[in-house]
């Protein structure tokens, strides 16, 4: 892949990029067709971040290692990471994870089978969940989520990435969610206490929602009118009485004259 070296020997650490590569200094002519798969004479397009250069202090080229020499070196950028990490050095420690990863892409998973897969997993998957944690403290949830997805498409009741996907998806208030990860860790973990106290904070923010949109609603429509008593027709009364009384004078007349 000439053009592409040629493209990122042009670039400065931290930078992205947009690589058009023509045919001519990409697969060339005949194309190829392992992985990945790319016909004949196809032109190329690359959106490349550099995150550093790591080549010479591991001694060698990736390409020219073995999986186990690929995997060693991803484990020790994950230790570096690490260690950051507890310095409180989040974006060094990203950037360790992100070339821990980069040992072990795609195209170098796929030829990978039995244990060499196992133990590049072990690697790369704790480097995802150490980066999703990066990812929740610089508040970046999306990013957050998608690395936590990473590991539950390996390994779909990792504790870990449930949790910590949970947590993105309630900070962005995807509540539904984030208690469908929670429930599931829970039941891998049920004495995890972090998980416990998630459910509870969901459990409040429910609730807070619901007085919330209560109050609104009554707020809305108002209280609930009380009847009011009905006014007395007077004129009604009037005549009631003054049949009453005509009726009586007449009882009173008649007896007088009997």
């Amino acid at each position: 892949m000439a053009g592409l070296g040629i493209g990122i020997a042009s670039m400065r650490s931290g930078e992205r990029a947009l690589f058009h590569v023509g045919w001519e200094l990409g697969y060339g002519k005949e194309g190829n067709f392992s992985f990945p798969n790319v016909p004949p004479m196809a032109d190329l397009v690359y959106e490349v971040e550099l995150i550093g250069f790591d080549e010479a202090k591991e001694g060698k080229a990736r390409s020219d290692m073995t999986v186990e020499e690929r995997i060693e070196a991803a484990e020790r950028r994950k230790v570096e990471g690490n260690d950051y990490f507890k310095e409180k050095k989040v974006d060094e420690a990203m950037q360790q994870y992100e070339m821990a990863i980069a040992y072990m892409g795609d195209d170098f998973m796929f030829q990978l089978f039995g244990k060499y897969r196992d133990m590049a997993l072990a690697v790369k998957n704790p480097c995802h969940l150490n980066m999703a944690a990066c990812l929740i403290k610089l508040k970046r949830y999306e990013e957050a989520i998608g690395q936590c997805t990473i590991v539950l498409s390996e390994d779909e009741n990792n504790v870990k990435a449930l949790f910590r996907r949970g947590k993105a998806r309630a900070e962005l208030g995807q509540t539904d969610a984030a208690r469908e990860d929670f429930e599931k860790a829970r039941k891998y973990a049920p004495q995890d206490k972090a998980i416990v106290r998630e459910l509870h904070l969901l459990a409040a923010h429910d609730k807070a929602v619901y007085q919330k949109q209560k109050e609104i609603y009554k707020g809305i429509f108002g209280p609930r009118p009380e009847p009011k008593p009905m006014r007395s027709n007077w004129l009604v009364l009037f005549w009631q009485w003054l049949v009453a009384l005509v009726c009586r004078l007449f009882r009173i007349h008649r007896s007088k004259a009997d």
